[in-house]
């Protein structure tokens, strides 16, 4: 029997996606889990695969197409079965919004004005003023409706010779008519001249269009900040017994499987949030939803803005795993090929900028999450010890929650829990 194959939805606000290429062709065979197409969302470009096997009969949609979620796009039908039709009785409605329809003019466009100078054409003659002055050896454009200034001749040429604007000169001849007098002894006003371009220099600001996905980033923050009320809690932690820990178990491991300090955090995370489910959960109009499982987001810098990758059922995986999953899906995020399953169903996340010497910092919460955790660097700082100062190493960490979902006792016996872990780290094994 026939199988349609959808549009998938990729994140709890994608409405559609643009097929941006067919890995399969029409006639080849497909096996489950093969990548049928490449989907481009707000936020990336994401393999779909196929959850049937056969042979793919028919593409629905064509390439550059943009479609809806869920609508159908291909049919995979068993070896040797038929098609009758291309849509195969389905309901398919695509959009191509690459082209948009240019609708046409009801009337035609009314000539633009001229500014108000009528030039002479060479060669010709306009019998309204007398046609070309040949007195002053060349074309003279006039003002239309705006009567012709009186001056004498020579009043006329030293007027251009000097750049003086007659009309603003008063006349002091017969009837007012200008004379030379009256051009030496004016205040020199030039002429109308065309406004100059703006020299271009290194200061000329720089307009650069926003892409697909920094577009997406903006409309979620703005969102995010004025429809969740944020609040913000740090706490400082003791990080000298995790980083022994990681020194020990990475000098057992071969260089590709090392255990990175984020790793550790993330399975900490994910531990200590199975104590508090309240801030592994959603808002929803009268209720807050706390997820079953422990999915936890990371924050992963791309070109063109952020992408979170999602770890799944964290809490159960060793730190091994953890780490081996995180490093291929931040890899593919990074190549644009990430796959369903690298950026969906999320439900706490952490951005980490202790890489960039980042002490402290604040992080937007990312609906429809509760919280965030934004972790800065761990670094050796002067500490007082037995009313002794010593050299520590201390790591600061900031918790972002929706304030609709928990108040801040809770959110602060959670970082209390959390240090009970990273300052603890054997239990990151168990």
């Amino acid at each position: 029997m026939a199988e349609t194959v959808i549009m998938p939805k990729l994140g709890f606000d994608m409405a559609e996606g643009t097929l941006v290429r067919w890995v399969i062709a029409e006639g080849q065979p497909v096996t489950k889990g093969a990548v049928l197409a490449e989907i481009e969302t707000d936020k990336a470009t994401v393999e779909v695969e196929s959850n049937f096997a056969g042979i793919l009969a028919r593409h629905l949609v064509a390439e550059k197409d943009v479609v809806p979620v869920n609508t159908p796009i291909a049919i995979i039908a068993a070896p040797g079965e038929k098609v009758e039709s291309k849509r195969d009785g389905a309901d398919v409605q695509t959009q191509n919004l690459a082209s948009p329809a240019v609708q046409p003019l009801s009337q035609p466009a009314e000539a633009a004005p001229t500014g108000g100078l009528i030039p002479t054409v060479s060669g010709g003659t306009d019998h309204r003023f007398g046609g070309t002055d040949h007195r002053f050896g060349g074309t003279e454009h006039r003002k239309v409706g705006v009567p012709t200034v009186k001056a004498s001749p020579i009043a006329k040429r030293l007027a251009r010779e000097k750049g003086i604007d007659l009309s603003a000169v008063a006349g002091t001849g017969p009837a007012g008519r200008i004379v030379k007098k009256d051009v030496e002894s004016a205040t020199q006003i030039p002429v109308s001249m065309p406004i100059p371009k703006p020299v271009v220099t290194s200061q000329t600001a720089t307009q650069v269009p926003l892409t697909k996905l920094r577009t997406a980033i903006a409309r979620r923050m703005v969102e995010a900040k004025q429809q969740v009320p944020h609040f913000y809690i740090t706490h400082e932690y003791d990080m000298a017994a995790l980083m022994l820990l990681r020194k020990q178990i990475n000098g057992m491991l071969p260089e590709v499987e090392k255990i990175s300090v984020n790793d550790m955090i993330i399975k900490a995370v994910a531990l200590t949030l199975k104590l508090f489910p309240n801030l592994n959960a959603s808002f929803k109009g009268s209720e807050v939803v706390q997820h079953g499982a422990v999915n936890i987001g990371i924050a992963v810098a791309i070109e063109g803005g952020l992408l979170t990758v999602v770890c799944h059922d964290t809490n159960l995986k060793p730190l091994r795993q953890i780490a081996s999953e995180v490093k291929s899906a931040i890899s593919r995020a990074r190549q644009g090929k990430v796959r369903p399953d690298d950026i969906e169903g999320s439900t706490f996340s952490i951005s980490n900028l202790g890489m960039y010497d980042v002490e402290v910092f604040s992080a937007i919460i990312n609906p429809p999450e509760a919280a965030i955790l934004a972790v800065g660097s761990v670094k050796d700082v002067p500490v007082v010890k037995d009313g002794q100062l010593v050299v520590g190493t201390r790591m600061k960490a900031t918790i972002s929650v929706d304030h609709r979902v928990s108040d801040g006792v809770e959110a602060a016996k959670f970082m209390q829990a959390l240090a009970e872990i990273l300052e603890n780290p054997l239990s990151l094994l168990l």
